[in-house]
Protein backbone atom coordinates (compact mmCIF):
# COMPACT_ATOMS: atom_id res chain seq x y z
CA UNK A 1 0.00 0.00 0.00
CA UNK A 2 1.48 3.56 -0.70
CA UNK A 3 2.52 6.12 2.11
CA UNK A 4 -0.85 7.89 1.82
CA UNK A 5 -3.14 5.12 2.27
CA UNK A 6 -4.47 4.68 5.60
CA UNK A 7 -8.05 5.84 4.86
CA UNK A 8 -8.09 3.41 1.90
CA UNK A 9 -9.49 -0.48 2.53
CA UNK A 10 -8.79 -1.44 -0.95
CA UNK A 11 -4.90 -0.58 -3.07
CA UNK A 12 -4.98 1.18 -6.33
CA UNK A 13 -6.25 -0.47 -9.21
CA UNK A 14 -3.50 -1.90 -11.32
CA UNK A 15 -4.58 0.35 -14.75
CA UNK A 16 -4.95 2.94 -12.42
CA UNK A 17 -1.86 2.58 -10.50
CA UNK A 18 0.00 2.95 -14.32
CA UNK A 19 -1.86 5.87 -15.18
CA UNK A 20 -1.45 8.24 -12.01
CA UNK A 21 2.23 7.18 -11.95
CA UNK A 22 4.63 10.06 -12.58
CA UNK A 23 8.24 7.77 -11.99
CA UNK A 24 8.99 7.48 -15.24
CA UNK A 25 9.38 11.42 -16.38
CA UNK A 26 9.91 13.38 -13.02
CA UNK A 27 12.42 10.60 -11.71
CA UNK A 28 15.20 12.73 -13.69
CA UNK A 29 14.85 15.76 -10.86
CA UNK A 30 16.16 12.82 -7.80
CA UNK A 31 19.29 14.89 -6.92
CA UNK A 32 16.98 18.08 -6.65
CA UNK A 33 14.74 15.76 -4.27
CA UNK A 34 17.39 14.59 -2.39
CA UNK A 35 18.53 17.74 -1.82
CA UNK A 36 15.48 19.42 -0.96
CA UNK A 37 15.13 16.73 1.81
CA UNK A 38 18.43 17.35 3.04
CA UNK A 39 18.00 20.65 3.37
CA UNK A 40 14.58 20.13 4.96
CA UNK A 41 15.63 17.79 7.29
CA UNK A 42 18.51 19.78 8.90
CA UNK A 43 15.79 22.61 10.06
CA UNK A 44 13.68 20.20 11.56
CA UNK A 45 16.84 19.47 13.57
CA UNK A 46 17.63 23.01 13.86
CA UNK A 47 14.28 24.66 14.79
CA UNK A 48 14.09 20.85 17.26
CA UNK A 49 11.40 18.70 15.42
CA UNK A 50 14.35 15.70 15.06
CA UNK A 51 16.91 14.82 16.73
CA UNK A 52 20.67 15.40 15.47
CA UNK A 53 21.12 11.08 15.72
CA UNK A 54 17.79 11.16 13.48
CA UNK A 55 18.73 14.22 11.12
CA UNK A 56 22.54 12.54 10.41
CA UNK A 57 20.32 8.62 9.98
CA UNK A 58 17.90 10.39 7.48
CA UNK A 59 20.49 12.04 5.62
CA UNK A 60 23.20 9.61 5.56
CA UNK A 61 20.17 7.04 3.98
CA UNK A 62 19.28 9.78 0.92
CA UNK A 63 22.92 10.15 0.43
CA UNK A 64 23.18 6.18 -0.23
CA UNK A 65 19.86 6.47 -2.17
CA UNK A 66 21.30 8.71 -4.50
CA UNK A 67 24.64 6.43 -5.35
CA UNK A 68 22.03 3.84 -5.97
CA UNK A 69 20.12 6.28 -8.16
CA UNK A 70 23.44 7.70 -10.22
CA UNK A 71 25.26 4.36 -10.22
CA UNK A 72 21.61 2.85 -12.20
CA UNK A 73 20.37 0.46 -9.70
CA UNK A 74 17.36 1.80 -8.30
CA UNK A 75 14.32 -0.13 -10.10
CA UNK A 76 11.41 1.93 -10.66
CA UNK A 77 7.94 1.13 -10.72
CA UNK A 78 4.87 2.22 -10.90
CA UNK A 79 3.86 1.18 -7.35
CA UNK A 80 6.82 3.77 -6.47
CA UNK A 81 4.06 6.53 -8.04
CA UNK A 82 6.51 9.43 -8.49
CA UNK A 83 10.17 10.31 -7.09
CA UNK A 84 9.30 11.64 -4.13
CA UNK A 85 7.21 8.59 -2.81
CA UNK A 86 10.61 6.29 -4.50
CA UNK A 87 12.94 8.60 -2.24
CA UNK A 88 10.88 8.61 0.92
CA UNK A 89 9.65 4.90 0.90
CA UNK A 90 13.10 3.45 0.39
CA UNK A 91 14.25 5.70 3.29
CA UNK A 92 11.87 4.20 5.49
CA UNK A 93 13.52 0.71 4.26
CA UNK A 94 16.80 1.30 4.83
CA UNK A 95 16.74 3.30 7.92
CA UNK A 96 13.38 2.62 9.33
CA UNK A 97 11.30 4.54 11.83
CA UNK A 98 13.56 7.93 11.62
CA UNK A 99 13.16 7.88 7.90
CA UNK A 100 9.11 8.27 8.29
CA UNK A 101 9.60 11.18 10.24
CA UNK A 102 11.61 13.21 7.00
CA UNK A 103 8.06 14.11 5.91
CA UNK A 104 7.29 16.07 8.86
CA UNK A 105 6.20 19.65 7.96
CA UNK A 106 6.27 19.17 4.27
CA UNK A 107 3.56 18.11 1.23
CA UNK A 108 4.53 16.70 -1.68
CA UNK A 109 2.99 20.10 -3.39
CA UNK A 110 5.63 22.07 -1.85
CA UNK A 111 8.04 19.56 -2.50
CA UNK A 112 7.44 18.58 -6.19
CA UNK A 113 7.45 22.44 -6.86
CA UNK A 114 10.77 22.97 -5.26
CA UNK A 115 12.56 19.95 -6.44
CA UNK A 116 11.40 21.74 -10.25
CA UNK A 117 12.18 25.22 -9.36
CA UNK A 118 15.90 23.96 -8.61
CA UNK A 119 15.98 22.07 -11.40
CA UNK A 120 14.69 24.33 -14.18
CA UNK A 121 17.34 27.13 -12.35
CA UNK A 122 20.00 24.46 -13.30
CA UNK A 123 18.33 24.35 -16.88
CA UNK A 124 18.54 28.12 -17.18
CA UNK A 125 22.19 28.91 -16.16
CA UNK A 126 22.67 26.05 -19.03
CA UNK A 127 21.04 27.24 -21.53
CA UNK A 128 22.41 30.92 -20.85
CA UNK A 129 25.67 29.55 -21.25
CA UNK A 130 24.86 27.97 -24.67
CA UNK A 131 23.01 31.54 -26.05
CA UNK A 132 26.06 33.18 -24.81
CA UNK A 133 28.28 30.83 -26.38
CA UNK A 134 26.30 31.91 -29.48
CA UNK A 135 26.18 35.34 -29.05
CA UNK A 136 30.27 34.82 -29.06
CA UNK A 137 30.37 33.14 -32.48
CA UNK A 138 28.07 35.69 -33.32
CA UNK A 139 30.06 38.57 -32.91
CA UNK A 140 33.06 36.70 -34.41
CA UNK A 141 31.44 36.41 -37.69
CA UNK A 142 30.16 39.40 -37.80
CA UNK A 143 33.37 40.95 -37.31
CA UNK A 144 34.78 38.84 -40.21
CA UNK A 145 31.51 39.91 -42.47
CA UNK A 146 31.67 43.59 -41.38
CA UNK A 147 32.79 45.07 -44.79
CA UNK A 148 31.31 42.28 -47.10
CA UNK A 149 27.83 43.43 -48.91
CA UNK A 150 24.98 41.41 -49.01
CA UNK A 151 21.15 41.96 -50.08
CA UNK A 152 18.94 43.08 -47.38
CA UNK A 153 15.40 42.35 -48.31
CA UNK A 154 11.76 42.98 -47.28
CA UNK A 155 8.71 41.09 -48.20
CA UNK A 156 11.26 38.72 -49.86
CA UNK A 157 12.13 41.62 -52.21
CA UNK A 158 15.41 43.02 -52.77
CA UNK A 159 15.41 45.94 -50.52
CA UNK A 160 18.80 48.25 -49.89
CA UNK A 161 22.32 46.77 -49.48
CA UNK A 162 23.79 45.69 -46.71
CA UNK A 163 26.67 44.33 -44.63
CA UNK A 164 26.56 40.52 -43.35
CA UNK A 165 27.84 41.55 -40.31
CA UNK A 166 25.10 43.79 -39.87
CA UNK A 167 22.50 41.03 -40.53
CA UNK A 168 25.12 39.12 -37.74
CA UNK A 169 24.48 42.26 -35.09
CA UNK A 170 20.54 41.81 -36.02
CA UNK A 171 20.39 38.20 -34.60
CA UNK A 172 22.77 39.14 -31.59
CA UNK A 173 19.77 41.74 -30.31
CA UNK A 174 17.60 38.65 -30.58
CA UNK A 175 19.60 36.56 -28.61
CA UNK A 176 20.54 39.21 -26.18
CA UNK A 177 17.50 39.37 -25.18
CA UNK A 178 16.59 36.22 -24.65
CA UNK A 179 19.36 35.84 -22.45
CA UNK A 180 17.53 38.90 -20.09
CA UNK A 181 14.15 37.27 -20.31
CA UNK A 182 16.08 34.41 -19.13
CA UNK A 183 17.81 36.21 -16.45
CA UNK A 184 14.07 38.45 -15.00
CA UNK A 185 12.24 34.47 -15.39
CA UNK A 186 15.23 33.20 -13.12
CA UNK A 187 14.96 36.20 -10.83
CA UNK A 188 11.36 35.49 -10.35
CA UNK A 189 11.64 31.85 -9.88
CA UNK A 190 14.02 32.10 -7.18
CA UNK A 191 11.95 31.75 -4.25
CA UNK A 192 11.49 29.15 -1.99
CA UNK A 193 7.88 27.31 -1.92
CA UNK A 194 9.00 24.16 0.69
CA UNK A 195 7.11 24.38 3.97
CA UNK A 196 4.23 26.04 2.43
CA UNK A 197 2.96 22.46 2.82
CA UNK A 198 -0.57 21.27 1.08
CA UNK A 199 -1.53 24.53 0.60
CA UNK A 200 -2.09 26.32 4.14
CA UNK A 201 1.30 26.24 5.69
CA UNK A 202 1.90 23.70 8.87
CA UNK A 203 1.28 24.28 12.70
CA UNK A 204 5.31 23.37 13.57
CA UNK A 205 7.22 25.49 14.27
CA UNK A 206 9.75 25.45 10.89
CA UNK A 207 12.05 28.25 10.04
CA UNK A 208 11.15 27.98 5.96
CA UNK A 209 14.31 31.02 5.93
CA UNK A 210 16.58 28.47 6.95
CA UNK A 211 15.47 25.97 4.00
CA UNK A 212 15.04 28.73 1.14
CA UNK A 213 19.02 29.96 2.06
CA UNK A 214 20.30 26.13 2.61
CA UNK A 215 18.53 25.37 -1.31
CA UNK A 216 20.35 28.62 -2.58
CA UNK A 217 16.96 30.43 -3.26
CA UNK A 218 16.73 34.53 -2.46
CA UNK A 219 13.93 33.80 0.11
CA UNK A 220 10.70 31.62 0.87
CA UNK A 221 7.67 32.14 -1.20
CA UNK A 222 5.18 34.81 0.50
CA UNK A 223 1.80 32.89 0.50
CA UNK A 224 1.41 28.83 0.74
CA UNK A 225 -1.87 28.65 -1.40
CA UNK A 226 0.26 30.45 -4.49
CA UNK A 227 3.16 27.99 -3.66
CA UNK A 228 1.51 25.18 -4.74
CA UNK A 229 -0.62 25.97 -7.15
CA UNK A 230 1.79 28.44 -9.08
CA UNK A 231 2.92 27.45 -12.43
CA UNK A 232 4.18 31.23 -13.92
CA UNK A 233 7.73 30.36 -13.78
CA UNK A 234 7.05 27.21 -15.57
CA UNK A 235 4.59 29.12 -18.08
CA UNK A 236 7.24 31.91 -18.37
CA UNK A 237 10.15 29.89 -19.06
CA UNK A 238 8.03 28.38 -21.77
CA UNK A 239 7.29 31.43 -23.28
CA UNK A 240 10.89 32.31 -23.48
CA UNK A 241 12.08 28.63 -25.12
CA UNK A 242 9.31 29.77 -27.47
CA UNK A 243 10.73 33.25 -28.09
CA UNK A 244 13.98 31.67 -28.53
CA UNK A 245 13.21 28.70 -30.79
CA UNK A 246 11.08 31.29 -33.23
CA UNK A 247 14.86 33.42 -33.26
CA UNK A 248 16.72 30.32 -34.04
CA UNK A 249 13.68 29.39 -36.62
CA UNK A 250 14.00 32.04 -38.23
CA UNK A 251 17.24 32.31 -38.95
CA UNK A 252 17.65 28.81 -39.97
CA UNK A 253 14.86 29.68 -42.90
CA UNK A 254 17.43 31.92 -43.88
CA UNK A 255 19.99 29.07 -44.07
CA UNK A 256 17.94 26.56 -45.76
CA UNK A 257 17.29 29.81 -48.12
CA UNK A 258 21.10 30.49 -48.32
CA UNK A 259 21.61 27.21 -49.22
CA UNK A 260 19.34 26.51 -51.90
CA UNK A 261 21.03 26.61 -55.73
CA UNK A 262 18.77 29.78 -56.56
CA UNK A 263 20.55 31.36 -53.56
CA UNK A 264 24.45 29.60 -53.26
CA UNK A 265 25.11 32.25 -50.50
CA UNK A 266 26.49 30.03 -47.79
CA UNK A 267 28.64 26.56 -47.70
CA UNK A 268 27.56 24.94 -44.60
CA UNK A 269 30.18 22.53 -42.83
CA UNK A 270 29.81 18.89 -44.46
CA UNK A 271 28.93 17.84 -40.69
CA UNK A 272 26.22 19.80 -40.55
CA UNK A 273 24.04 18.74 -43.59
CA UNK A 274 22.88 14.82 -44.93
CA UNK A 275 22.39 13.62 -48.02
CA UNK A 276 19.63 12.26 -50.33
CA UNK A 277 18.82 8.10 -50.26
CA UNK A 278 18.14 8.13 -53.89
CA UNK A 279 19.87 11.37 -55.35
CA UNK A 280 23.36 11.46 -54.70
CA UNK A 281 24.17 15.00 -55.56
CA UNK A 282 21.73 16.67 -52.42
CA UNK A 283 23.95 18.21 -49.71
CA UNK A 284 20.30 18.94 -47.32
CA UNK A 285 20.59 21.77 -44.88
CA UNK A 286 18.83 18.76 -42.32
CA UNK A 287 19.65 20.57 -39.28
CA UNK A 288 18.37 23.86 -39.73
CA UNK A 289 15.31 22.14 -41.35
CA UNK A 290 14.57 19.91 -38.29
CA UNK A 291 15.88 23.58 -35.33
CA UNK A 292 12.88 25.43 -37.31
CA UNK A 293 10.71 22.36 -36.87
CA UNK A 294 11.61 21.78 -33.58
CA UNK A 295 10.26 25.49 -32.70
CA UNK A 296 6.58 24.15 -33.32
CA UNK A 297 7.58 21.54 -30.77
CA UNK A 298 8.31 24.09 -27.74
CA UNK A 299 5.04 26.26 -29.05
CA UNK A 300 3.22 22.85 -28.26
CA UNK A 301 4.92 22.36 -24.75
CA UNK A 302 4.15 26.11 -23.80
CA UNK A 303 0.53 25.64 -25.44
CA UNK A 304 -0.17 22.29 -23.32
CA UNK A 305 1.07 24.07 -19.86
CA UNK A 306 -1.37 27.08 -20.66
CA UNK A 307 -4.59 24.98 -21.58
CA UNK A 308 -3.51 22.78 -18.67
CA UNK A 309 -4.03 25.60 -16.12
CA UNK A 310 -6.97 26.81 -17.67
CA UNK A 311 -9.66 27.11 -15.10
CA UNK A 312 -7.89 25.13 -12.27
CA UNK A 313 -8.87 26.45 -9.22
CA UNK A 314 -6.87 26.53 -5.86
CA UNK A 315 -4.78 25.03 -4.80
CA UNK A 316 -3.40 21.91 -5.94
CA UNK A 317 -5.01 20.02 -8.29
CA UNK A 318 -3.84 16.36 -9.92
CA UNK A 319 -3.68 17.61 -13.64
CA UNK A 320 -0.58 20.15 -12.39
CA UNK A 321 1.32 16.46 -12.97
CA UNK A 322 1.27 17.00 -16.36
CA UNK A 323 3.39 19.98 -16.02
CA UNK A 324 6.29 18.52 -16.33
CA UNK A 325 6.69 16.33 -19.62
CA UNK A 326 6.26 19.40 -21.86
CA UNK A 327 8.36 21.16 -19.65
CA UNK A 328 11.19 18.66 -19.11
CA UNK A 329 11.10 17.90 -22.84
CA UNK A 330 10.69 21.65 -23.92
CA UNK A 331 13.76 23.11 -22.05
CA UNK A 332 15.99 20.23 -23.56
CA UNK A 333 14.75 20.94 -27.45
CA UNK A 334 15.92 24.55 -26.72
CA UNK A 335 19.31 24.15 -25.47
CA UNK A 336 20.01 21.22 -27.68
CA UNK A 337 19.08 23.23 -30.48
CA UNK A 338 20.68 26.38 -29.56
CA UNK A 339 24.18 24.22 -29.21
CA UNK A 340 23.71 22.72 -32.75
CA UNK A 341 23.14 25.98 -34.54
CA UNK A 342 26.08 27.57 -32.64
CA UNK A 343 28.27 24.69 -34.13
CA UNK A 344 26.87 25.22 -37.74
CA UNK A 345 26.88 28.72 -37.76
CA UNK A 346 30.69 28.45 -36.76
CA UNK A 347 31.05 26.08 -39.18
CA UNK A 348 29.10 27.85 -42.14
CA UNK A 349 31.02 29.97 -44.81
CA UNK A 350 29.27 32.98 -46.38
CA UNK A 351 30.54 32.99 -50.51
CA UNK A 352 31.18 36.38 -51.50
CA UNK A 353 31.56 35.42 -55.03
CA UNK A 354 27.92 33.94 -55.38
CA UNK A 355 26.48 37.31 -53.26
CA UNK A 356 28.23 39.48 -55.85
CA UNK A 357 26.38 38.06 -58.80
CA UNK A 358 22.88 39.55 -56.86
CA UNK A 359 24.21 43.02 -55.99
CA UNK A 360 23.43 44.57 -59.33
CA UNK A 361 19.57 42.68 -59.17
CA UNK A 362 16.36 45.11 -57.77
CA UNK A 363 17.89 48.64 -57.41
CA UNK A 364 19.28 47.90 -54.19
CA UNK A 365 20.46 52.21 -54.77
CA UNK A 366 17.14 53.62 -54.97
CA UNK A 367 16.13 54.51 -51.70
CA UNK A 368 19.59 56.41 -51.48
CA UNK A 369 18.85 58.30 -54.65
CA UNK A 370 15.86 59.35 -53.36
CA UNK A 371 17.87 60.22 -49.50
CA UNK A 372 19.92 62.43 -51.87
CA UNK A 373 17.42 64.30 -53.83
CA UNK A 374 15.93 65.30 -50.36
CA UNK A 375 19.07 66.52 -49.60
CA UNK A 376 19.49 68.62 -52.29
CA UNK A 377 15.78 70.04 -51.63
CA UNK A 378 13.34 68.03 -52.89
CA UNK A 379 10.93 67.18 -50.49
CA UNK A 380 11.12 63.37 -49.63
CA UNK A 381 7.50 62.18 -51.15
CA UNK A 382 8.28 64.41 -54.24
CA UNK A 383 12.00 62.40 -54.36
CA UNK A 384 10.33 58.98 -53.91
CA UNK A 385 8.06 58.89 -56.83
CA UNK A 386 10.55 60.74 -58.93
CA UNK A 387 13.31 57.56 -58.14
CA UNK A 388 9.97 55.34 -59.21
CA UNK A 389 9.86 57.02 -62.14
CA UNK A 390 13.70 56.20 -63.01
CA UNK A 391 13.27 52.76 -61.74
CA UNK A 392 10.63 52.42 -64.76
CA UNK A 393 12.86 53.78 -67.05
CA UNK A 394 15.96 51.88 -66.21
CA UNK A 395 13.77 48.77 -66.70
CA UNK A 396 12.73 50.04 -70.26
CA UNK A 397 16.37 50.47 -71.27
CA UNK A 398 17.95 47.36 -69.35
CA UNK A 399 20.11 49.42 -67.22
CA UNK A 400 20.76 50.52 -63.71
CA UNK A 401 19.77 53.88 -62.02
CA UNK A 402 23.53 54.70 -62.14
CA UNK A 403 23.76 54.28 -66.23
CA UNK A 404 20.61 56.68 -66.72
CA UNK A 405 22.35 59.93 -68.40
CA UNK A 406 21.04 63.16 -68.43
CA UNK A 407 19.09 63.42 -71.12
CA UNK A 408 16.89 60.19 -69.92
CA UNK A 409 17.09 62.12 -66.31
CA UNK A 410 15.71 65.42 -67.40
CA UNK A 411 12.85 63.68 -69.33
CA UNK A 412 11.93 62.29 -65.81
CA UNK A 413 12.42 65.61 -64.59
CA UNK A 414 13.84 68.85 -65.51
CA UNK A 415 15.84 69.41 -62.23
CA UNK A 416 17.58 66.17 -62.73
CA UNK A 417 21.40 65.42 -63.50
CA UNK A 418 24.02 63.39 -62.69
CA UNK A 419 25.34 65.26 -59.78
CA UNK A 420 22.07 65.48 -58.00
CA UNK A 421 21.88 62.03 -58.29
CA UNK A 422 25.36 61.28 -56.66
CA UNK A 423 27.84 58.35 -55.98
CA UNK A 424 24.82 55.53 -55.55
CA UNK A 425 27.87 53.08 -56.43
CA UNK A 426 26.76 49.80 -54.04
CA UNK A 427 29.61 50.58 -51.78
CA UNK A 428 29.06 54.25 -51.09
CA UNK A 429 25.41 53.69 -50.30
CA UNK A 430 26.43 51.12 -47.50
CA UNK A 431 29.19 53.45 -46.57
CA UNK A 432 26.94 56.41 -46.28
CA UNK A 433 24.71 54.48 -43.70
CA UNK A 434 25.91 55.94 -40.62
CA UNK A 435 22.91 56.41 -38.46
CA UNK A 436 23.21 54.93 -34.78
CA UNK A 437 22.28 51.35 -36.06
CA UNK A 438 23.01 51.32 -39.34
CA UNK A 439 24.68 49.24 -41.75
CA UNK A 440 27.96 50.98 -42.57
CA UNK A 441 30.85 49.16 -41.69
CA UNK A 442 31.97 51.84 -39.10
CA UNK A 443 28.68 51.37 -37.49
CA UNK A 444 28.63 48.07 -37.46
CA UNK A 445 31.78 47.80 -35.90
CA UNK A 446 30.53 50.01 -32.78
CA UNK A 447 27.81 47.43 -32.71
CA UNK A 448 29.89 44.32 -32.13
CA UNK A 449 32.02 46.10 -29.65
CA UNK A 450 28.93 47.48 -27.33
CA UNK A 451 27.99 43.82 -27.49
CA UNK A 452 31.85 42.67 -26.60
CA UNK A 453 31.21 44.89 -23.50
CA UNK A 454 28.05 43.58 -22.75
CA UNK A 455 29.30 39.86 -22.76
CA UNK A 456 32.11 40.93 -20.90
CA UNK A 457 29.67 42.24 -18.01
CA UNK A 458 28.12 38.80 -17.56
CA UNK A 459 30.92 37.04 -16.99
Amino acid sequence: MALWAGRFKKDMDGIVKEYNASIHFDNIMFNEDIEGSIAHVTMLEAVGIVTKTERDQIITGLEEIRQEIAEGRADFSSDDEDIHMAIESRLIEKIGDAGKKLHTARSRNDQCQVDARMYLKKKISEIARELLELEEIILKKADKYADCISVGFTHMQHAQPITIGFMFMAYFQMFRRDVERLTATYERMDYCPLGACALAGTTFPIDRGTTSELLGFRAPTENAMDSVSDRDYAIELLSNASISMMHLSRWAEEFVWWNSTEFSYIDIDDSYCTGSSIMPQKKNPDMAELIRGKCSRVYGDLFQLLALMKGTPLAYNKDFQEDKLGLFDAVETWRASVQIFSHMLDRTEFRMDEIQKFLDKGFLNATDVAEHLAQNGIPFREAHNIVGRMVQMAEEHGCQLEELDDTMLQEIDPRLNRDMVGDISIENCVNGRMSYGGTAPAEVRRQIDKGRRWLESLR
